[in-house]
């Protein structure tokens, strides 16, 4: 498989008969929700799960998402949704990137890309990464070129 970025951390998904809309294909907001539940799996691997995030009382939260849907995924199709971290200000922000390639024939059918910023569960407001998310976040984060 083609990466647009080394060493993703790779979630593997494939549509089922729920995730099929009206057009027989996936529906998109089925890709924002693998979106989501590979970028859960990134940070529970690199050691912050959502009871760190509790304690810690930090949260990186999505402040802007957008994707490209480039091609129909259907029934079945083995995929491989692979994410990056690539950028950060190393104080409050982040990017995350998302590619979900079809096995069978390796191409790209989706990119997506989240503005992340860090959070302040308890309020809500913007604060300073801790230094555990510098920890375990700022070492991951790849070149974006």
């Amino acid at each position: 498989m083609h990466w647009d970025f080394p060493q993703p951390h790779i979630y593997p998904v494939a549509p089922q008969v729920a995730d099929i809309d009206g057009l027989d294909h996936t529906n998109n907001a089925v890709y924002v929700r693998w979106c989501e539940q590979a970028g859960w799996s990134h940070s529970e691997a690199l050691g912050l799960d959502l009871a760190a995030y509790r304690r810690l009382d930090r949260a990186m939260a999505i402040a802007k998402a957008e994707y490209d849907y480039l091609l129909p995924t259907s029934l079945g199709d083995d995929l491989r949704l692979g994410t990056w971290l690539c950028g950060t200000d190393g104080k409050m922000t982040m990017e995350r990137r998302f590619q979900l390639v079809r096995v069978s024939d390796g191409a790209t059918v989706m990119r997506g890309r989240w503005q992340l910023v860090c959070i302040e569960i308890g309020s809500g407001k913007p604060r300073r990464m801790p230094p555990e998310f510098c920890d375990a976040y700022l070492p991951a984060v790849v070149a974006n070129s």
